[in-house]
C-alpha cells in the first residue's frame, strides 16, 4: 500500500489560539507545530493564514487554518450535523469519560457514550462547530474481520438499491 498513514487532516477555525486552548486542554493533543504565511504556496494566491497543527501519539496531527481575510465559514446546509465529524481514539474507557467529564465540568454539551459494537464514543463540537468524536475500540479480531469481509457485499447491496443492508447490523445490538 502507497499510504503509510495519516500525515494530518485539516479544517478551518475561527481563532487559532481559542482552537489551541480547546485542542490542548479537553483534548490532551501536543501543540506541535505552526505555520504562517501570506500568500498559499500550492496556488499562489493572497491569502494570509495561520496553519496550527496538533499531534498525536502515533505521530499523525489535526490542523486548523485560521483565515481572517475570508467570509465566515459556513456549515453545508444539506449535509446533517452528524455526518462531518472528526473521530480520535483514546487509549481506554476512563480515558473516554475523564474527558467527557472534563467537557462537561465547562458547560460543553457531550452526547454519550454510545455503543457502536466495535467501539465507543462521546460527541461534542469545538468551538469552531465542528462535530469531534472521542471513540474508545472495543472490537476484537475476530469482530473486525467480521466486518471487513462484508464490507464488499455490502457496498454492492448499497449501489444497487441505494437500501440499507443489514449485514452489519449486529454491530448496534449490543
Amino acid at each position: 500500500m502507497a499510504v503509510t498513514k495519516l500525515h494530518h487532516v485539516a479544517y478551518r477555525c475561527n481563532d487559532a489560539q481559542e482552537t489551541a486552548d480547546f485542542y490542548t486542554k479537553y483534548l490532551g493533543l501536543e501543540y506541535y507545530a505552526a505555520v504562517a504565511e501570506e500568500d498559499v504556496p500550492s496556488t499562489g494566491e493572497k491569502c494570509p493564514y495561520m496553519h496550527i497543527f496538533f499531534a498525536m501519539k502515533d505521530g499523525s496531527c489535526v490542523a486548523f487554518f485560521e483565515v481572517p481575510s475570508s467570509p465566515p465559514m459556513q456549515k453545508d446546509p444539506n449535509t446533517p450535523d452528524w455526518v462531518q465529524h472528526l473521530a480520535l481514539n483514546v487509549e481506554s474507557r476512563d480515558e473516554l469519560l475523564q474527558r467527557k467529564s472534563l467537557l462537561e465540568e465547562d458547560g460543553i454539551n457531550v452526547v454519550g457514550p454510545t455503543n457502536h459494537g466495535f467501539c465507543e464514543s462521546i460527541y461534542f463540537f469545538d468551538p469552531n462547530g465542528h462535530r469531534t468524536e472521542l471513540t474508545y475500540h472495543l472490537g476484537d479480531a475476530a469482530m473486525m474481520q467480521k466486518l471487513k469481509s462484508t464490507a464488499p457485499l455490502m457496498l454492492k447491496k448499497w449501489n444497487e438499491k441505494k437500501v440499507v443492508p443489514a449485514d452489519a447490523s449486529w454491530v448496534h445490538k449490543n
